[in-house]
């Protein structure tokens, strides 16, 4: 527990899975099944990618799982996109604003670790 308090992405991605989670329980309470198997599945690699991403084979191996988890984050805030746009869904603002905190931080490490690599 310890470890994931001291790095922030683990801990944000965490957190926003906790939360993924918790709202499509809320969609399926609703009938809304394939957007909240979308969310679910979408949302929770993200976190999946970048703990993988903690024991990558090289730099290379690093960067490219980061990006991996920075595409899981385009398709989340898709559906969320969409979720927002349905008169009948919840609001997923707060899921979007956890994942744009994510989005910024993936990317900076991405962009940091491309630098590295020179």
């Amino acid at each position: 527990m310890g470890y994931q308090q001291e790095n922030l992405i683990l801990r944000l991605t965490l957190d926003f899975a906790v939360a993924i989670i918790l709202y499509p329980e809320e969609l399926e309470a609703n009938r809304k099944f394939v957007l909240a198997n979308q969310l679910l599945k979408s949302g929770t690699s993200i976190g999946a990618n970048v703990r993988e991403a903690q024991n990558a084979e090289s730099k290379a191996d690093f960067i490219h799982k980061f990006k991996n988890s920075a595409k899981e984050v385009e398709e989340t805030e898709y559906w969320l996109l969409l979720c927002q746009k349905v008169p009948t869904y919840p609001s997923p603002t707060h899921l979007q604003e956890k994942l744009s905190s994510i989005k910024r931080v993936i990317s900076k490490i991405i962009i940091s670790s491309k630098n590295l690599k020179k």
